[in-house]
């Protein structure tokens, strides 16, 4: 039993033990794409200038960091007036590897993007916002907010997901493949055009992946986080004892 996950491998494995110990599973870690900041140039063309915003809501950390360096590259200081809206706590705390955490203004939110237009209400209202994204992504739950609230926002792109050679791999000496993200799929194409599912199994981890593997005619076995199968280890497994 051979399983494909298209991720870094984590630094705690346990939830794969069972796999291995029950099924002999041979688990393979390995990213399908990586996330890396927009070159100056490429987030000129969004025609946006980044001194006019007094603040920016922030839901990565890859984007926190392309952010700083954007602001770097296109001879910025950032202010230390800049507010920072964050979506959660995690998130705000990575602030501090670019700012002194305690002399600026950070809000953090529990996850949604309600809370994060909460955190603004009218104390914050007049702020000019930029709301950052990853290339190709989908604002619109929190856009549709600040335009309901009417505040000023644009959406600005700061990170792209790049796809990582996979040449290396024989696709179809997996029994599973896990895709977490559409960059997975994307890069699943892009590296082997010619891909027929056959006998692999795929598992998809979040709603967002779930769609472009329909798009491209990927079946779909097993699915995750849900009750019973709150991460894709769990997921295989159910999929296994019922197979």
């Amino acid at each position: 039993m051979r399983i494909l996950i298209s991720l870094n491998e984590p630094s705690n494995t346990t939830a794969y033990e069972a796999l291995q110990t029950n099924y002999k599973a041979d688990i393979v870690f390995r990213p399908f794409y990586q996330i890396e900041a927009l070159s100056s140039r490429e987030f000129r063309d969004q025609k946006i200038n980044l001194p006019e915003y007094t603040a920016i809501v922030f839901s990565s950390r890859p984007a926190i960091d392309a952010y700083f360096y954007l602001a770097e590259e296109l001879r910025f200081k950032v202010p230390e007036t800049m507010k920072y809206f964050c979506t959660t706590q995690i998130v705000a705390n990575y602030l501090q590897k670019h700012i002194v955490y305690r002399k600026r203004k950070i809000f953090f939110g529990n996850g949604t993007p309600d809370s994060v237009v909460a955190l603004i209400g009218p104390k914050h209202r007049n702020e000019k916002f930029l709301i950052t994204k990853n290339e190709g992504s989908n604002a619109t739950a929190i856009t549709s907010l600040f335009k309901k609230a009417k505040l000023d926002y644009t959406e600005g792109v700061l990170v792209k997901s790049v796809t990582q050679d996979l040449h290396d791999l024989d696709i179809n000496s997996f029994d599973i493949v896990v895709l977490y993200n559409r960059a997975d799929v994307k890069s699943l194409y892009e590296n082997f055009p010619d891909f027929k599912q056959g006998d692999v199994k795929f598992v998809s981890f979040g709603k967002g992946v779930v769609k472009p593997m329909e798009e491209a005619g990927l079946e779909i076995a097993a699915m995750a986080p849900t009750p019973d199968a709150p991460n894709a280890a769990r997921a295989i497994e159910l999929y296994l004892s019922k197979n």
